[in-house]
């Protein structure tokens, strides 16, 4: 079984401090050869200009593929497309379009009265300008959808609109993956659907926000971070279970990895190092 293609999310820093750890976080994932790399976006478009800055800063710096997030929160049409202009006069041609979380403090997205209705209005205006155009999966069911085949309807819309790949929500076995991946197959999806994988990091924050966007955690992973204690058998377990999970995906034919970084680049490293991905060496430093 050959390595899988890899792709890395990383999220624009807030602070100097947080400047030096993205640095860092793309000097020790780069060298793994990832298709693309994308800068995540705030809830309620809340760090637009700091995704920028950091999108602008890694075309300008290295030589990495790389995507930058767009959501329609809290903005008109004409301001949406101005901010995917300015990304394509950087040089970057790939946008991940998402309807956005609402702001917080709000009681559930409100389209802008002059903005995008939602995700496919999106991907349809972006894809009309020619971007390359990757949407937002959801292998168990969005928090705000009637049911999970909704969902898949949904998904299927923004592929029509022009999407050409999927890279799904966070989940922890890999049977949730298939059964979604063979659900989207029979709805006529035929766009590739990238597994999204979140290394556990930090357990008490991969709970909550597992809780928030309803990704299960089976009861043998709880079990087994409960009576993990100390911080070296914690990252061990860490990178045993995404290294699992991973396996198992590639077993059934899955050839392309999506890591959600937390801008924390040590344990995806290791997954990936475990999954037979290392370092590309340029030949200028093969002597």
């Amino acid at each position: 079984m050959s390595s899988p293609a890899i792709s890395f999310e990383f999220f624009p820093p807030k602070s100097v401090q947080a400047s030096f750890r993205l640095r860092d976080c793309v000097q020790t994932l780069a060298p793994l050869d990832p298709t693309f790399v994308s800068v995540t976006y705030g809830a309620g478009g809340t760090t637009r200009t700091l995704t920028h800055e950091a999108v602008d800063a890694l075309v300008k710096t290295s030589d990495l593929n790389v995507a930058a997030h767009l959501t329609c929160v809290n903005a008109t049409r004409a301001e949406t497309l101005a901010i995917a202009k300015d990304y394509k006069a950087a040089g970057v041609n790939h946008i991940v379009a998402l309807r956005g979380d609402p702001p917080k403090g709000s009681d559930g997205f409100r389209p802008h009265p002059e903005g995008f209705d939602g995700s496919i209005d999106l991907t349809r205006a972006l894809a009309d300008e020619s971007f390359e155009v990757t949407v937002g999966a959801y292998p168990e069911m969005h928090p705000d959808a009637s049911s999970q085949q909704a969902c898949i309807d949904h998904l299927k819309a923004k592929i029509d609109a022009g999407a050409t790949r999927a890279i799904t929500q966070f989940f922890f076995e890999a049977d949730t993956f298939l059964r979604f991946r063979d659900a989207c197959a029979d709805a006529g999806i035929t766009a590739p659907i990238i597994p999204g994988i979140l290394p556990i990091e930090n357990w008490n924050g991969v709970q909550k926000f597992a809780n928030s966007c309803g990704a299960n955690i089976p009861q043998v992973l709880q079990d087994a971070f409960a009576k993990a204690k100390d911080p070296e058998t914690i990252d061990l377990l860490a990178t045993a279970q995404a290294t699992e999970l991973c396996d198992d995906l590639m077993t059934q034919g899955v050839d392309h990895l999506h890591f959600y970084t937390l801008n924390k680049p040590e344990l995806t490293r290791d997954i990936c190092h475990a999954l037979g991905v290392t370092p590309k060496q340029s030949l200028q430093n093969v002597a």
